[in-house]
This record gives structure tokens, C-alpha cells and sequence, in this order.
């Protein structure tokens, strides 16, 4: 049997899992719009960085039905975050490692979505694998990227105004009411 070339942007899942396919590429994060617009602005990444991923098709026998479609993809990259403390970058390694089977509709697979602990997604003609790629690298970002220390510490802006202290508003009523009240 031959091993036929897969293309990713258009990667027809059944095929891909009932060969065992296996396919690898790097792609630069500056072709992931959404990946490229999580960067700090100071630290968009540049031309050579890139997102390093693997995918492989896999199908499972079941008793008394058609084989399973499954799709393993392992991905990751670098990528200058925002810090949570200090707003400089940080240098974050993002990791995603997911596995995906694939069911006939939509509805099928929300109803086994809802009772599976497995990511399940409708089975079509084709599957841009690079657009998948990037919606795992989003969700495995850090919700609060920050740096262990922080070397710099966070600057208010020359242009803010100081704090003024105000009065509080019921000091004047409690002025009142020991004015009010005979001694």
C-alpha cells in the first residue's frame, strides 16, 4: 500500500484514520492570527518563530458498528504573554496534546460529548487541521501568564493624577448629630 500525502489545510479525517496516518509540520505564528494577537505588543513573534505540531489518524474496531475516527494532535510553541503583575512579557512554552473522535453529526456529537470525557466533533469531508491546532494552543494559554518574580515592578502612568483622600460623606451627619445632641 501506498502512504499518500495528507494536506492539512484540508485534511479528510476518514481517510487520514483508516491509513493510520501520520503527518508533522512547523507553522509560523504569525499565520495564527488569534495565536499572534495573544502576544504582548512589545513582543510579537517574528517571522522564524514557529508552531512546532504532529498529528496522527487512528481507527478503533467496535462490536457490532462501523470503526471509531480518531485524531491525536500534539502541538506547541513559544509565545511572549502579557504578565499579570508587572504587563511585561513573559516567555510561556504553550503545550496542547488532545485526542478527537469523530462521529457522523453534530448531533451525535453533542449528545456523546455531553457523556464522555473524550472531546468528540462531527466527521467532515475535510478538516483544516491548522485552524484546530490554533483554538487548542488558545485554550492551553495561561488564564494569568505571569513571571515567577517579577524583576520590574508595575509603574503607574506618568499621566495618572495622585490619590486625593476625599472627606467621608457621613462625617457631616455625624457632625449634626453630636451638635443636635445636649450635653
Amino acid at each position: 500500500m501506498t502512504s499518500r500525502v495528507f494536506e492539512p489545510l484540508s485534511l479528510d479525517i476518514a481517510a487520514f484514520a483508516r491509513q493510520g496516518g501520520e503527518t508533522s509540520g512547523m507553522e509560523p505564528i504569525a499565520t495564527l492570527n488569534r495565536l499572534f494577537d495573544e502576544a504582548h505588543a512589545d513582543a510579537k513573534p517574528v517571522a522564524s518563530e514557529q508552531v512546532e505540531w504532529q498529528a496522527k489518524g487512528e481507527t478503533r474496531s467496535r462490536r457490532g458498528g462501523e470503526p471509531q475516527i480518531w485524531l491525536h494532535l500534539t502541538c506547541r510553541t513559544r509565545l511572549a504573554l502579557i504578565c499579570q503583575r508587572c504587563l511585561q512579557p513573559v516567555d510561556t512554552e504553550v503545550h496542547a496534546q488532545r485526542s478527537f473522535q469523530f462521529v457522523a453529526d453534530e448531533a451525535l456529537a453533542a449528545e456523546i460529548d455531553a457523556d464522555s470525557e473524550e472531546d468528540v466533533l462531527a466527521l467532515s469531508r475535510t478538516l483544516n487541521l491548522i485552524e484546530l491546532i490554533e483554538d487548542e494552543l488558545l485554550l492551553a494559554l495561561p488564564l494569568v501568564p505571569r513571571h515567577p518574580a517579577c524583576t520590574q515592578p508595575l509603574n503607574p502612568s506618568r499621566d495618572a493624577e495622585p490619590f486625593e483622600e476625599r472627606a467621608n460623606p457621613f462625617a457631616m451627619l455625624g457632625d449634626l448629630k453630636r451638635k443636635s445632641m445636649p450635653n
